[in-house]
């Protein structure tokens, strides 16, 4: 089944659920007026319904392979690239600045899905520019500015990050990679990364890393990190890709997915970097970078899923296959209980993440529109919620997505296991799902509960509004919501972190439940109760909400249970 980009639900969570006329009120978006953001939805889909997903089979056949030091990437990646490139789509909520649109980032949001649906590997590539183009904005010199933005902008070069250290992993305070000043103003960086995702190509002049490393008089920890630009080739006065820097790719990671990635292993040996931000102060530039790609990343997991999908309904509505009970049955497995049960979990799930992702997305934009710190809250409690939400949203229907194919779905020429493939690593990549519920557990409940308790009044102010025309759908709702109050109450009544730690990915899963649930609520009331998305609401809220009760219950059983058996035991 062709990918067709799913323009109309995008429109209808703008209009609707995630408020982009309010973002569009602000000086800030003023451009964002709704035919352009009509115009920049209709384009994007067809970049990725005709120039991109049909690159998605030939990325995951034809890997990306390193010959001779050299990074060639899979065939009709780089005239995939250029043509995402040449329409500016690496750089639409860059600073017009420097060449970008300007939009906010709800609508790149949109546009990002849309291509990591058509062709996941490769939109990796200008989602990681994206970030960097964010953390230079907020964190370098003007005159690292004025050299690598305006061509990191237009997607001549691309960026990379790099933390990850082999023995060092999610610990980034235990990194080992030095910098050394050079006395002109440049350093010297030193060391090894690993899993750098497109730390090379064959199809962009320059490749712009993100360097964690730490200076001689640094530090332990993370207080002792600072960050450096280090380019593959040295700018020359005039700005142009010059000598080649010292650095390599040593090596490409041989993985379960997303082969057309190239993740490279990149040496550093002793190559010419430019500092980012304050010297010590690398974490919170880098921060910047890493939390654009948390939703990023939240986004390729709900665009894997809507792949799987479509792939899964275009399988299901040609496979004829045994009698139903189904009325009016089209003599397809479409028509069994158990498919439906899997496409419309799938729909209803989809919808949930994606209203959580853009909404993080929109809170993002008013905090930049206005500054006000409620806005600032909200983005950073969303956060690790949109990211583990929408990964683990992906990896599941992904995973159902093999599963409606049958046996044909455990076979590759369908294509169904590689959407399966390609999501997995989101779960782990830009901070584990494990390392998000701690955050949300840990950080984000420092302010008492402050940020968390406004959203969950804000979900039981539009339960209680639809009470009378929807208590069908409004009571659970309100229901679910107190009884997240109360687990969140217990979290932050508890001063043993771990026990917080213990419950922590069910806390979360939780809260991405309601919140999907409030977002269906939403949807259903915009509708007045009617039509499919009333149904698929229906749906979402007497099936899959109830799992909240569950979830919270593992949530608040503490860590003495985790730690009942001994090493010993595990071994027996």
């Amino acid at each position: 089944m062709p990918y067709r980009a799913p323009v109309t639900d995008f429109q209808f969570l703008f209009d609707h659920v995630v408020g982009l006329k309010q973002i569009a009120s602000t000086e800030r978006f003023a451009d964002a007026t709704e035919d352009v953001v009509q115009a920049i939805l209709a384009e994007a889909a067809k970049l990725s319904e005709e120039v991109l997903a049909p690159l998605q089979r030939a990325g995951d056949l034809h890997p990306a392979r390193l010959e001779n030091g050299v990074v060639r990437t899979s065939p009709g990646f780089a005239e995939g690239y250029q043509a995402v490139a040449e329409g500016g789509w690496v750089s639409i909520a860059a600073s017009p600045e420097h060449g970008g649109m300007g939009l906010p980032m709800t609508v790149t949001s949109a546009v990002n899905e849309m291509m990591g649906s058509a062709c996941l590997s490769l939109q990796v590539s200008p989602l990681m520019t994206q970030g960097q183009i964010e953390a230079l904005e907020h964190h370098a010199s003007d005159e690292i500015k004025a050299i690598y933005l305006p061509k990191l902008v237009s997607g001549a070069w691309s960026g990379t990050m790099n933390l990850t250290e082999a023995h060092a992993g999610s610990d980034v305070g235990s990194l080992r990679s030095k910098a050394e000043p050079n006395g002109d103003g440049t350093y010297a960086i030193k060391g090894q990364k690993i899993f750098i995702s497109w730390g090379d190509n064959d199809f962009t002049e320059n490749v712009c890393h993100l360097v964690l490393a730490r200076l001689p008089d640094a530090g332990p920890g993370t207080k002792g990190i600072s960050l450096f630009l280090v380019p593959k080739f040295i700018p020359d006065a005039q700005g142009a890709p010059g000598k080649a820097n010292d650095l390599k790719v040593v090596s490409l990671e041989h993985k379960l997915g997303l082969h057309g990635s190239p993740t490279a292993v990149m040496q550093y040996d002793g190559a010419t970097g430019w500092l980012v931000g304050e010297e010590h102060d690398g974490m919170r530039a880098m921060f910047t970078m890493m939390n654009n790609a948390r939703l990023g990343v939240s986004l390729q997991g709900i665009a894997a899923a809507e792949g799987a999908m479509q792939h899964a309904i275009g399988y299901a509505t040609d496979r004829a296959q045994g009698r139903s009970l189904a009325p009016n049955p089209t003599g397809t497995i479409f028509d069994h209980a158990d498919v439906r049960r899997m496409l419309t979990t799938m729909k209803a799930e989809i919808f949930a993440a994606r209203a959580i992702s853009l909404s993080l997305a929109a809170a993002i934009d008013m905090e930049t529109a206005t500054g006000a710190d409620e806005w600032r809250a909200r983005a950073a409690f969303l956060t690790p919620i949109a990211k583990a939400f929408g990964t683990e949203t992906g990896i599941a229907m992904c995973n159902i997505g093999v599963q409606v194919h049958g046996g044909m779905g455990y076979v590759e020429e369908t294509g169904a296991a590689q959407y399966l493939r390609d999501v997995r690593v989101t779960a782990i990549y830009e901070g584990t799902n494990g390392i998000q519920a701690m955050d949300l557990t840990g950080r984000k409940l420092a302010d008492g509960g402050e940020a968390a308790y406004a959203i969950l009044d804000e979900i039981e102010e539009r339960a209680e509004a639809a009470r009378h025309s929807l208590p069908e759908l409004a009571e659970p709702v309100w229901q679910a919501t107190e009884s997240l109050r109360e687990a969140t109450e217990w979290m932050v009544a508890q001063t043993d972190m771990n026990a917080r730690f213990a419950g922590a990915l069910p806390f979360l899963r939780a809260f991405g439940r309601v919140l999907g649930g409030h977002f269906h609520l939403t949807a259903a009331m915009a509708t007045e109760g009617k039509g499919p998305r009333a149904s698929l609401a229906q749906f979402y809220i007497a099936q899959l909400l109830p799992e909240t009760h569950g979830l919270l219950a593992q949530a608040t059983a503490g860590a003495d249970t985790l730690y009942a058996l001994s090493q010993e035991d595990f071994a027996a």
